[in-house]
């Protein structure tokens, strides 16, 4: 079991794979991405995104601490099964972006919270 990050404009339609970006990327068709399921409910808040992007040196501690914390909440938790279950079945999932800093945006903070709780089953009794 794995998730792997990839940047949507490297992405060759090989793998298994879903858009986790709040806005579409610059540049890229919707066809290209055909098969590729668009999951922004995963994704930092507006208000959230637009903060880190201030000042992304010194708010990056802090954008991982709130963005777990959205991560966290009883509506989402649904959707991060979805991508759980997705992975589980393909037995790999990449998860694409735009970002072109791949360690310092919301994809290394999202794996964790997918992998961290891997374990769990969706209604809260460990596997």
């Amino acid at each position: 079991m794995s998730y792997q990050a990839e940047r949507v404009y490297a992405y060759q339609g090989d793998q298994p794979a879903v858009l986790v970006d709040r806005l579409w990327p610059r540049g890229i068709s919707k066809a290209r991405l055909s098969g590729v399921s668009w999951v922004k409910d995963v994704t930092p808040s507006a208000a959230l995104r637009t903060w880190f992007h201030q000042d992304r040196d010194a708010r990056f501690d802090d954008f991982c601490r709130l963005y777990r914390k959205e991560l966290a909440r009883p509506e989402i938790q649904t959707t991060l099964d979805q991508l759980r279950h997705l992975e589980q079945d393909q037995g790999k999932l990449i998860l694409l972006t735009a970002a072109k800093d791949m360690q310092h945006c919301h994809i290394p903070v999202l794996i964790s919270v997918l992998v961290d709780s891997n374990a769990r089953m969706p209604n809260g009794i460990a596997s």
